[in-house]
């Protein structure tokens, strides 16, 4: 019999979406029944995600000034709130978690309103706008990067690391094993839903830089755009490279795990993961996210020695194929990147944060929390 249900909400990317969804199987496993609200664009992660029902609830963003726009994005939020508190009231839950993205301000709104107990996640470094717009009427805020010992709510704030999915630790497990000499070097690129224009042009041309002794190394994994993979498939045909080209990869963890270097984006679920897992990146902070968030999440996992950042800016191909080319031709600096980042890791983060909401829902306050949880982690040696 379960002991309740959680309602998670979450936006439809894998930066959202993920987090909720590694929460969401350790509530399962302490009995708890997971419902998610988010929005549309989720349906792609639905046969993984652990919830006994996926809702979509109306939502927008206000990202225009047009008076006409913003009436209907009032409109449209005012349908979802009202939506919300329809399937809150239905399903009574025992707390509802919102882990960033347009959707969940609709429910969060709902539940504080309500007074189901309630809490937000905030994944990167520095706070998203739902989150912002959220943040004074939650009980309490979990933090990926986010500092608990600075800001307005630096009192509610419990910094629990980003949860990351099981296939994300089952891959932590494989070590490192740098390539030699002549041996196969696995290169795994990836932007995120905004990010990988830039590297559809950037890596082909800067790997036909390469020698080719260098490029007769290379297996290549590549995500693109969907309108971008089949140029980016046809140049890695002109250069005889092996090369894995999707729009989304499903086993990603496994092939960050098998992954000699990583050059991807700084997202926060991105940096989280390839920390647990312990793999050396190139990051390149997309240069247009809000608040720069991205080249703040990225300064953890440099901090630790096991990335390096470049921004985008200067990212010429010459600049990233020399960067290949050092990093295929120094394998021991890149195991001693590798362990690094494994230190930046936050293994727990999942159980950490499922305690968290467990408080929550039995309406505990954050600092007793806190205090319980500093106490434990202090005998685990976590903190010191």
């Amino acid at each position: 019999m379960t002991k309740g249900i959680i309602l998670l909400a979450a936006g439809g990317t894998g930066g959202h979406v993920f987090p909720a969804e590694a929460l969401g199987y350790k509530l399962r496993e302490r009995g708890y029944s997971v419902h998610l609200v988010t929005d549309s664009r989720a349906e792609r992660f639905a046969g993984t995600f652990p919830a006994e029902e996926i809702h979509v609830v109306p939502s927008a963003t206000l990202g225009s000034k047009n008076p006409v726009a913003v009436i209907r994005t009032g409109w449209k939020l005012w349908t979802g709130l009202r939506a919300a508190r329809r399937l809150i009231g239905r399903l009574k839950p025992l707390a509802v978690v919102g882990f960033g993205g347009y959707p969940t301000v609709p429910p969060l709104m709902a539940a504080t309103s309500m007074g189901v107990p309630s809490m937000i996640h905030e994944q990167n470094a520095v706070m998203g706008r739902a989150n912002k717009a959220l943040a004074a009427k939650v009980q309490a805020i979990a933090g990926g990067f986010l500092p608990e010992s600075d800001g307005p709510y630096a009192d509610k704030t419990v910094m629990t690391g980003n949860p990351v999915r099981p296939a994300v630790l089952a891959a932590s497990n494989i070590p490192y094993v740098a390539s030699r000499g002549s041996d196969p070097f696995r290169l795994v690129v990836f932007g995120g839903s905004q990010g990988a224009q830039f590297f559809s042009s950037a890596v082909p041309t800067a790997l036909s830089l390469l020698d080719k002794a260098e490029r007769d190394r290379l297996a290549v994994t590549q995500q693109a755009r969907p309108e971008d993979k089949d140029r980016v498939t046809s140049c890695f045909a002109k250069l005889g490279a092996p090369a894995d080209i999707s729009s989304f990869f499903s086993d990603m963890a496994e092939r960050l795990a098998t992954a000699h270097l990583v050059i991807c984006r700084s997202g926060a679920s991105t940096v989280s993961e390839i920390a647990v897992i312990g793999r050396p990146a190139i990051l390149v902070p997309y240069p247009h996210a809000l608040d720069h968030d991205q080249a703040a999440n990225a300064a953890a996992l440099v901090a630790t020695g096991g990335a390096q950042v470049v921004p985008q800016s200067e990212l010429s191909p010459e600049k990233l194929a020399s960067l290949i080319s050092a990093a295929m031709k120094e394998p021991d600096r890149l195991e001693k990147m590798a362990a690094a980042a494994k230190t930046a890791g936050h293994p727990n983060a999942a159980s950490l944060l499922a305690d968290m909401v467990v408080a929550i829902a039995e309406r505990r306050s954050v600092t007793e929390f806190k205090t319980s949880t500093d106490t434990m982690l202090q005998d685990r040696g976590v903190r010191a």
